[in-house]
């Protein structure tokens, strides 16, 4: 999981995490063994199994093994982003990963339980909640956009054609923006949690050998 932040003391700062899952059912069943061994200074060890040799070292800027929380990786990655976002720098935060590795747990997670949310339901609320604190008067607009990438083609998954492939295009003073993309003003965190639910129905999904709802494509909410 990456996260780019704009902050006012340094222009622009890339920080990579990297979480580690747990075993899942099917490779518990299979006996299988985790070969992953993660440190608190960012580091992993990754061993060959059955091998005679040592551990691959790998170092990020955070890391995190099955262990870790929801809420603990929301506040360690994300939290700061929706800070600097509200004082009108640009951020994102998007996770890349082979299917099955837990990026829809970690982004979206369980909705109705409290605990395992992702980061995406904590950021909703963490943006709203810094909203209603403001004390300048400050006016806020909040719209929401969800598209998906598939096949090379961009999809707005909140169209009534979510199907339709839409163009980009580049402008010199805003750069790249999607044509026709949708956009949803929303007040309240609920409200986004919404318009996500509708795009997340017209998400393409396929079975994968590892993941039997796997989303087959890239999204960008």
């Amino acid at each position: 999981m990456s996260k780019k932040v704009h902050d006012p003391k340094d222009a622009e700062c890339v920080k990579v995490a990297i979480r580690c899952r747990p075993l899942n059912t099917k490779e518990k069943a299979n006996g299988n063994e985790s070969v992953v061994k993660v440190t608190n200074r960012g580091e992993i060890f990754v061993k060959r199994p059955f091998a005679e040799e040592a551990p691959k070292q790998f170092t990020f800027d955070l890391a995190y093994d099955e262990t870790s929380t929801q809420l603990g990786i929301f506040e360690d990655t994300a939290k700061l982003i929706v800070s600097n976002v509200l004082e009108g720098y640009n951020g994102t935060v998007f996770a890349y990963g082979q299917t099955g590795t837990g990026k829809t747990h970690t982004m979206s997670g369980l909705e109705h339980d409290e605990n395992e949310r992702g980061v995406m339901p904590r950021a909703f609320e963490e943006i709203f909640k810094n909203i209603e604190m403001d004390s300048n008067e400050t006016q806020f607009l909040v719209r929401a956009s969800y598209l998906e990438i598939y096949n090379e083609e961009v999809r707005d998954l909140l169209s009534k054609n979510p199907k339709n492939r839409l163009e980009l295009h580049e402008k010199p003073d805003s750069g790249v923006y999607v044509k026709d993309l949708s956009y949803f003003a929303a007040k309240s965190a609920i409200e986004v949690r919404d318009i996500m639910r509708i795009g997340n129905k017209n998400r393409t999904v396929g079975e994968t050998a590892m993941n039997a709802r796997s989303t087959r494509a890239h999204s960008l909410f």
